[in-house]
């Protein structure tokens, strides 16, 4: 150990009863995945992740998986890039398959935010980002169906793409089982245990479950979970729509994945020919209150009118799918935190007790990373892979949100400039 704050050691594996963990993480997605294999590669003997569902089966199953490393501040863009690193070289580090799929990426904007790019660009290449600005004229000779009416530039990353949500949190679900942890899936959590101020474990749908250490990674749970020992933690529920429209046989082969600054969308292929596209919700700003963003009472499909709105949107940059078919969709919601980006940090007033929330809508592609992080804060007293000290909870209270010196705003908010 190198810190007092550590609460689990590296020890021996051995086995134990069902109920007792050195660490009990709350959580099947990506997170809590990537965490458990990471803590048991680390050495850590007894693992338990519970999810109310199966693995993968909340919000990850829903997400976009984009793979890209266009951020607008230096802390996210770093976590990025260290998780960059196991989508391109996932069967040696984790096993199995993450899905991923390398198209390129374009990160568009208007003339109004080129000096933006401009200044994001070059302080993504200083920490080591693959990454250029392209002119709209090299954006129509890549993609030649694309409309660039209204692009004043691109950064263009050659080696980004998406993955396969499923696949990735599967693979780390699978590896992790190989290390000896357990998975309690269908098994909500009620409350988080403690005694004498510190965590002790928490309680379940079949019983207790103590540990050492407890680690929430619920997305959009995680607030509620928190409450059980009066934490607070500031989410706003954010509802995100998802349509899936079958490209036509000119675009058999697919396209970039793009996220759009100057349209207002991003959407990347998918398979069986169609196209994935997040074009904010039909009604607007997409933040939403507490009954149509609850994320366990989402629709099947889309709301009435989404998918027409949708293809408004991507029919702008890309004219011949305007009119494609709508082949299906969802609903997910963002567990988006007061400055966008997430909180990982260990809660103070409760030893033991550890959260990595409020991604909003950009964790997907950090998880391989965030359980390195996680993992090495909660064994080693900080993490040293990445410096997540700007990721602190204190940071709202200390007037310290992340924010980068060039902000395009909420991509999925933006207003149509066509």
């Amino acid at each position: 150990m190198t810190s007092k704050n550590t609460e689990v050691q590296r020890r021996t594996r051995t086995s134990g009863p069902s109920d007792r963990a050195d660490v009990v993480i709350v959580g099947a997605g990506a997170m809590g995945c990537s965490l458990a294999f990471h803590l048991a590669r680390a050495g850590v003997p007894r693992v338990i992740v519970v999810d109310k569902g199966a693995i993968c089966s909340g919000m990850t199953f829903r997400s976009g998986a984009l793979v890209r490393l266009h951020y607008t501040n230096e802390p996210e863009a770093r976590i990025a890039l260290r998780a960059y690193e196991y989508f391109h070289h996932w069967g040696e580090i984790v096993g199995g398959d993450c899905g991923f799929v390398n198209t390129g990426f374009l990160f568009v904007v208007g003339p109004e935010h080129l000096d933006y790019l401009r200044s994001n660009v070059a302080m993504l290449q200083a920490i080591g980002v693959n990454t250029e600005i392209v002119g709209p004229e090299v954006v129509k000779e890549a993609q030649p169906f694309t409309n660039v009416e209204g692009i004043g530039a691109a950064a263009y990353e050659p080696e980004s793409g998406y993955a396969d949500p499923q696949k990735t949190t599967q693979a780390f679900a699978a590896a992790a089982k190989r290390l000896g942890v357990v998975f309690k899936e269908g098994c909500p959590v009620s409350s988080i245990l403690t005694r004498g101020g510190r965590a002790l474990g928490v309680k379940t749908a079949e019983g207790p479950i103590e540990a050492d250490a407890v680690v929430v990674m619920a997305g959009p749970w995680t607030d509620r979970l928190l409450a059980t020992v009066d934490v607070p933690f500031a989410i706003t529920p954010t509802l995100a729509e998802v349509v899936f429209l079958r490209r036509p046989s000119e675009l058999a082969q697919g396209h970039m994945v793009y996220i759009d600054r100057a349209a207002g969308l991003y959407f990347r292929p998918h398979a069986n020919r169609l196209t994935f596209v997040g074009a904010g919700t039909v009604a607007g700003a997409g933040l939403v209150g507490p009954r149509t963003g609850d994320p366990d009472n989402l629709v099947d499909g889309n709301s009435p009118g989404q998918a027409d709105f949708a293809r408004e949107r991507i029919g702008r940059r890309v004219p011949i799918l305007g009119q494609a078919e709508y082949a299906m969709g969802h609903q997910g919601v963002y567990d988006t935190s007061p400055d966008g980006k997430a909180v990982l940090d260990r809660i103070e007033e409760i030893p033991g007790l550890y959260v990595a929330a409020g991604f909003s809508g950009t964790g997907f592609k950090k998880s391989p990373a965030i359980g390195l992080l996680m993992s090495e804060l909660i064994l080693e007293g900080a993490a040293h892979s990445v410096d997540i000290r700007p990721f602190r909870r204190s940071r709202f209270a200390e007037g310290e949100p992340i924010v980068g010196a060039c902000e395009y705003g909420f991509i999925e908010g933006a207003e149509l400039s066509m």
